[in-house]
């Protein structure tokens, strides 16, 4: 994996909170914002994608959601789709007063919960010039049963009851009921999907993280499974990437696909293989089709709108 020696730690203020950053100083004026998946801190979430990124000349801005990772903000492992949203507007700020970035060459990146938010991101914020929502979790309530298939009812009632005692927990203050961010069938976890597996051999190789907790917040499920961000796609004014593997099982690229759609500028990319695919076998492809992106619409703006056979990457096209 190639990090750079050059990230340097920041911080920026988030609804009276501290946010935690690595930013990557780049050198052609634009910026990419990153944060990772449901979790999922900045290091396992964005490192593999950031180093590219930063290596063809972009800044990056990779930051820790509050109540994760490196950020303040309590209680801890807890999601809240709102409070990211505003993460997010506040990075956007935070990024364009960096003093190499040019304030309207800023684009935003996400990945599976994350990559959500980005559709929710990009429709309300003029000032992001590109977007890119990788592996989205377009909507909840089409994931969740799907995913659902891959555990055992036991197993499901108990992670149910679970998540609803502490959501109730959490009305009056208790501290959170953690459960793993995977597991296999039968055990309480919030993914059993078979690529939900993939998870730590993708972002954690040889527990590169030592330090990064892979628990959420039992609650934060049921948020989740009422999201639907993907809704928010034909509001989308900024030229929009969507990401999708075609064998996804955590977050169906139906959904996503139908969001790409919708978007007046959306593209889409379609790679081979499961959920955690961008960060295994389809590494090359994704950060090719990302960083040609990038460049057309971040760096080639005079002529943002031209595409050409052989200058668009491989399966690439208008959704």
């Amino acid at each position: 994996m190639r990090v750079s020696a050059k990230r340097e730690k920041v911080r920026f203020i988030s609804g009276g909170t501290e946010c935690v950053a690595w930013h990557y100083p780049g050198r052609n004026g634009a910026c990419v914002i990153m944060a990772a998946g449901g979790a999922v801190t900045k290091e396992p979430g964005t490192d593999p994608f950031a180093g590219p990124f930063h290596e063809a000349g972009f800044s990056v801005l990779a930051f820790d959601y509050r109540r994760l990772g490196e950020s303040g903000g309590r209680p801890r492992q807890v999601l809240r789709m709102g409070e990211q949203l505003a993460d997010w507007r506040a990075a956007i700020r935070f990024a364009a007063t960096l003093p190499e970035v040019v304030p309207d060459r800023i684009a935003i990146w996400g990945f599976s919960l994350s990559g959500g938010h980005i559709f929710r991101a990009a429709a309300g914020e003029p000032r992001v010039a590109a977007a890119i929502a990788q592996m989205p979790l377009a909507d909840g309530l089409d994931a969740t049963p799907k995913a659902g298939r891959h555990q055992r009812p036991p197993a499901m009632l108990r992670f149910t009851g679970r998540s609803l005692l502490d959501a109730v927990g959490g009305l009056f203050g208790r501290p959170p009921l953690l459960v793993p961010l995977a597991g296999e069938p039968g055990t309480i976890a919030m993914l059993t999907t078979p690529d939900g597996q993939d998870g730590d051999r993708a972002l954690n190789p040889g527990n590169r993280h030592p330090d990064w907790p892979q628990v959420i917040a039992a609650r934060s499920a049921l948020r989740i499974t009422l999201y639907r961000p993907g809704r928010h796609a034909s509001r989308v004014r900024c030229p929009l990437l969507v990401v999708v593997c075609e064998q996804d099982q955590t977050a169906p690229p139906g959904p996503a696909i139908r969001a790409a759609r919708r978007a007046p500028r959306g593209e889409l990319v379609r790679l081979p293989g499961g959920h955690y695919a961008p960060f295994l076998d389809a590494h090359e492809q994704a950060v090719d089709a990302e960083l040609s992106f990038l460049r057309r619409h971040l760096l080639d703006r005079a002529e943002p709108e031209r595409r050409t056979s052989e200058s668009a990457p491989p399966r690439t096209g208008r959704a």
